[in-house]
C-alpha cells in the first residue's frame, strides 16, 4: 500500500484522481483549507497551503511515497511546499498546465524544451496573493513554480503540463457553455484574426495520466496532450451537431477581433503540445478527435 498525498483535488479532474489512486490500493490522505470535505476513504487533514507552519502542522510525522499537488498556482506556494514536503516524499508530481507555453509562437507541436524551467527567473515580491494579478498571469505562476522546484537538484518533482481539458458533466469552466449560448442564439463568437488550433485531453485520461504519473520514476516537466489538435469551428460543429435543432440554430458568425478579448479556446499563437515524451515513456494517449462527441455529450448533460 502506497501513501499517497493529494494537496486540493476535491473537483474535477482531481476528484477522479483520488477515486484510481483509492482503486489502486493506495492510502490517500487529502490536505486542503477544510471548505469542503474530500472523497469518502481518505484521510483529511485542514491546512493553508500558504502557510508554512499550518502545514507542518498538520503533517506532523507524517511521510508519503507520493505528493500530487493540484492547486500550486505560484512561485511562493512551490517554496513553502519544497521545504515542508523535502525528506518527506520520495515523489513530488505538480499540476502545471499549457499556459506555460503561452509565449511560444510554433507551426510545430511544442516540447517541453521550449520552456526550461532551470532557466526561469523567480520573483518572490510579485503580488502573488493579489486575485486578479493571479489570475492574469496564470502562464507566469506556474512557470516559476516549476522553477523552484527544479531549482533543487535533490527534489524529485515531475510537472505535468496539461492541455486544456474537456469533458464531464461536471466541468464548472463554463468554456462551453459560452459556445452553447452563442450557437442558440446567433451571437458572433471572437476569434483572433489567424485562430491556432490548439491540444486537449479529456477529463477521464488527465486523471488516468496523474495516476500513471504518481507510480512512475521519471523527473522534470512532461507534456500531457490526447493526439491531434482541435479547432474552434471543430468544437462548436460538434456543440451544434448534439444541441436540440442545434444546426437549425448555429446562426452564430466567427468575428475576427484584434484587440479584447477572444472567446474561449480561441488562440492567436500556436503551442499546442508535443506527448511524444510521454509516449515513449509508456503513456497511451487517444485521440482527441475521437472522444469530442462523448466530451460535449457529458458536458451537455446528455450522457447518464
Amino acid at each position: 500500500m502506497r501513501e499517497v498525498c493529494v494537496i486540493g483535488g476535491n473537483r474535477y479532474f482531481g476528484k477522479r484522481l483520488i477515486a484510481r489512486l483509492m482503486a489502486a490500493g493506495d492510502r490517500v490522505t487529502v490536505i486542503n483549507r477544510g471548505s469542503s470535505a474530500p472523497p469518502p476513504g481518505t484521510i483529511h487533514l485542514v491546512a493553508d497551503r500558504n502557510d508554512e507552519n499550518s502545514l507542518e502542522n498538520a503533517l506532523g510525522s507524517r511521510t508519503f511515497d507520493v505528493v500530487v499537488d493540484q492547486v500550486c498556482y505560484t512561485p511562493r506556494q512551490a517554496e513553502t511546499a519544497r521545504r515542508v514536503f523535502a525528506g518527506r516524499t520520495r515523489r513530488y508530481v505538480m499540476t502545471s498546465t499549457v499556459e506555460v507555453y503561452e509565449y511560444e509562437d510554433s507551426a510545430e507541436l511544442v516540447t517541453e524544451d521550449a520552456v526550461n524551467p532551470r532557466t526561469v527567473s523567480v520573483d518572490l515580491e510579485l503580488p502573488w496573493d493579489d486575485p486578479e494579478f493571479l489570475d492574469t498571469h496564470y502562464g507566469e505562476g506556474k512557470r516559476q513554480a516549476e522553477a523552484v522546484f527544479a531549482a533543487d537538484p535533490e527534489f524529485p518533482y515531475v510537472a505535468v503540463r496539461v492541455a486544456h481539458v474537456l469533458g464531464g458533466d461536471d466541468d464548472f469552466t463554463g468554456r462551453l457553455d459560452h459556445y452553447t449560448e452563442r450557437i442558440r442564439t446567433g451571437e458572433a463568437i471572437a476569434v483572433p484574426a489567424t485562430n491556432h488550433p490548439a491540444t486537449y485531453i479529456h477529463v477521464e485520461e488527465i486523471a488516468d495520466f496523474l495516476a500513471w504519473a504518481a507510480g512512475e520514476t521519471f523527473t522534470g516537466p512532461v507534456n500531457a496532450a490526447s493526439h491531434g489538435v482541435l479547432t474552434t469551428g471543430e468544437l462548436c460543429e460538434e456543440l451544434a451537431g448534439q444541441l436540440p435543432g442545434g444546426w437549425t440554430m448555429f446562426r452564430a458568425v466567427f468575428r475576427s477581433v484584434e484587440v479584447g478579448e477572444f472567446s474561449p479556446f480561441s488562440f492567436a499563437r500556436s503551442y499546442g503540445m508535443d506527448n511524444a515524451r510521454a509516449t515513449r515513456l509508456g503513456f497511451a494517449f487517444g485521440k482527441a478527435r475521437e472522444w469530442l462527441p462523448r466530451a460535449v455529450a457529458e458536458t451537455l448533460g446528455k450522457v447518464n
